[in-house]
């Protein structure tokens, strides 16, 4: 099929690229997936550098995609927490290699970096 016939996608992890790898959310979804459950507050502080508004909209777009669990809690004051599903535990095996490839090859593309900014292009 020709992609631009509507056919099938030119590259078939776009989704998951755009699923997973939108801004901040492997920093949410590693915290989560480090530190447990977790209330709004802690997981802020515990991401870091992110605002409160930015925040609740990745969450609200993890959670619609299954990846992140959010519970409220029905008291006074009301407490909501959050917490990795199944679904977003799944892509531990990802970020895992994805961990072995940045230990691995990081040094290879700072100094693939040096040489380029260092050669004036």
């Amino acid at each position: 099929m020709d992609v631009q016939d509507g056919g099938a996608q030119a590259c078939p992890i776009t989704p998951v690229l755009d699923i997973v790898f939108s801004r901040w959310t492997t920093p949410i979804l590693w915290t989560l997936n480090r530190f447990g459950r977790q209330r709004f507050v802690e997981l802020n502080r515990n991401v870091g550098g992110i605002t409160a508004k930015v925040l609740t909209q990745r969450l609200r777009q993890l959670e619609r995609d299954g990846l992140v669990v959010r519970t409220y809690h029905p008291e006074v004051p009301p407490r909501v927490e959050y917490e990795i599903s199944e679904l977003g535990l799944s892509l531990a095996p990802l970020f895992a290699a994805l961990t072995d490839w940045s230990a691995e090859h990081l040094p290879e593309v700072e100094r693939a970096r040096t040489a380029f900014d260092t050669a004036g292009a």
